[in-house]
């Protein structure tokens, strides 16, 4: 289903960085409902960040999980774009800000040429989102969305 996804080869980060960032979704999504994505191209040309982050949450399914609870994490490496999008779910707990907030702290990790810890920290912050106001429900939750990031071109 998101074979297209996975066969764009990482060319951003070393193992231990790709490991790091998986580790942090993983890690998010362990104490709730919610899912987390990220994913990471060179470039967004001839669009805004946002509304490139909201084409690929809706291209990649992202918006059919069961609370409309998943967020999209998005890099354009080349470019220095960065958008993080909540679907309506969790957008309704947090607000605007909250995700102004994380596309902050991300930008002050990207100056210190951070970029796998300032991803790794801003899913850690959207788990505990997540966490707050989807809490886990076992046996009745699944991981609903790959936990690997995606890469585009």
């Amino acid at each position: 289903m998101f074979g297209f996804l996975k066969r764009k080869k990482n060319r951003f980060f070393r193992d231990d960085e790709l490991e790091l960032i998986t580790k942090a979704i993983r890690s998010a999504e362990k104490e709730t409902s919610g899912e987390v994505r990220v994913f990471v191209e060179a470039r967004c040309s001839w669009i805004d960040a946002i509304d490139r982050a909201k084409e690929l949450f809706f291209s990649m399914k992202m918006d059919q999980t069961s609370d409309r609870n998943g967020t999209l994490v998005y890099v354009a490496m080349k470019d220095h774009q960065l958008a993080v999008f909540g679907d309506e779910g969790i957008h309704a707990k947090v607000g605007t800000e909250y995700w102004t907030q994380l596309v902050r702290e991300m930008i002050s990790c990207f100056s210190r040429d951070n970029y796998a810890e300032g991803i790794a920290g801003c899913v850690l912050r959207i788990g505990q989102a997540l966490k707050t106001h989807f809490p886990y429900q076992p046996g009745s939750d699944r991981n609903e969305l790959p936990d690997e990031v995606a890469f585009g071109k």
